[in-house]
């Protein structure tokens, strides 16, 4: 098919320049790229993703990832000060009761904090970033295996941005989401790849879950984790590998857009090529930095709905990046799809008004992912 203008018009909406160096680079692209497909169809269908598209070298950003202008973060106000960052606590001494009070009030203040010296071995954070690395390093057939209309089971899931059916600009971002049902499940349908590395880690961060759990709960006036409450607070598990390749034109997208996680609680890894922000108590951006060996914890829409509002989820993005290609790898704790998700009795056992009403959190969830990433919006789905 010769290369017109008219022709790429026709098949997808992208910008007059992108054509131009599209036009340019034809003759030599490193992927192929049939233009009859478009864009949708060699990112979405074909397994290639947004790192398909960088690694053509691209010079200009298509139509389809360009954030409108109140979404993109050059138009937000952000601050580098450390003393402004979030809290990084060292976690040396679990028990100390000066290290609980660090933890509740992060929490309660911030939504957001770091946590060193926290028992997962550095080799284990070494090694599933390593694989996620190797898994994203597939060729795109061995990748799109994983699609949602391919994938031997809903649990695995390989895909692009987030929620691509129903957004308007596309997060320049792709991933690959794990739902742990059981090791016999994960031994037999997580790829190779990355299957054991990802074990490893999740198993090595349940110690750490726990352990925040336990004492953020204690400060809700409920005394353990029993039975009935380990099922609401991390009756499910899901991991993601998230990968966000070289962008030529970072100012004019996003690695993902502002969202509060829906889960209980979330334990992120990232690699050192930050991107991260948080909101900020002056409604600014704050990066979070990279720290070796350290790892990002954030309260979820569940455990501030179970706190009646005393924790915070925060809202929170990812910017794109010019010249490196990112990872980062989240776990995020979750109730049972069944659960019903609403302030804790203890919480209200004091006369406290409840401020979210009884939600399945199934229901909660599906409502997350119906949308584009809008912020806090998702959280208004259970207020009373």
């Amino acid at each position: 098919m010769q290369l017109t203008t008219f022709t790429l018009l026709q098949l997808f909406p992208i910008s007059r320049a992108y054509i131009r160096h599209f036009k340019a680079m034809a003759p030599t692209l490193a992927v192929p790229f049939n233009a009859s497909s478009g864009i949708s169809d060699f990112v979405l269908n074909q397994g290639n993703g947004v790192k398909g598209l960088s690694e053509m070298g691209l010079k200009c950003l298509p139509d389809s990832y360009i954030q409108p202008l109140e979404e993109r973060m050059c138009n937000s106000t952000t601050t580098l000060l450390p003393q402004e960052s979030i809290p990084v606590i060292d976690m040396s001494k679990w028990d100390d009761l000066e290290v609980a009070g660090s933890i509740c009030d992060a929490a309660e203040r911030w939504g957001f904090f770091q946590v060193i010296n926290h028992g997962v071995p550095v080799e284990v954070l070494e090694n599933v970033m390593e694989a996620t690395h190797s898994f994203f390093g597939l060729p795109a057939e061995e990748k799109r295996k994983f699609l949602k209309e391919l994938s031997p089971s809903n649990n695995v899931r390989f895909g692009t941005s987030f929620s691509p059916e129903a957004e308007k600009a596309l997060e320049w971002k792709d991933y690959l989401s794990l739902l742990y049902v059981s090791e016999d499940e994960a031994a037999t349908l997580w790829p190779h790849a990355c299957r054991d590395q990802v074990l490893e880690y999740m198993k090595s961060c349940e110690i750490v879950s726990r352990k925040l759990l336990q004492i953020l709960i204690k400060k809700l006036n409920v005394d353990e984790i029993d039975e009935s409450k380990e099922s609401l607070l991390m009756g499910s598990k899901r991991i993601n590998l998230n990968y966000y390749p070289i962008c030529p034109n970072p100012e004019l997208t996003v690695g993902v857009g502002r969202h509060s996680d829906v889960s209980t609680l979330t334990i992120l890894l990232q690699d050192e090529n930050g991107g991260l922000y948080v909101r900020g108590n002056k409604d600014d951006w704050i990066h979070v930095p990279p720290v070796r060996g350290s790892l990002v914890i954030n309260i979820g829409d569940a455990l501030q709905i179970m706190s009646n509002g005393r924790y915070k989820s925060i809202e929170h993005r990812v910017i794109a990046n010019r010249s490196k290609n990112r990872i980062s790898v989240p776990i995020f704790i979750n109730p049972r799809p069944s659960d019903i998700i609403c302030p804790l009795p203890e919480v209200l056992a004091s006369g406290e008004k409840a401020v979210y009403k009884q939600v399945v959190y199934s229901d909660y969830v599906k409502h997350f992912f119906r949308k584009a990433h809008d912020g806090k919006n998702t959280i208004d789905f259970a207020k009373i």
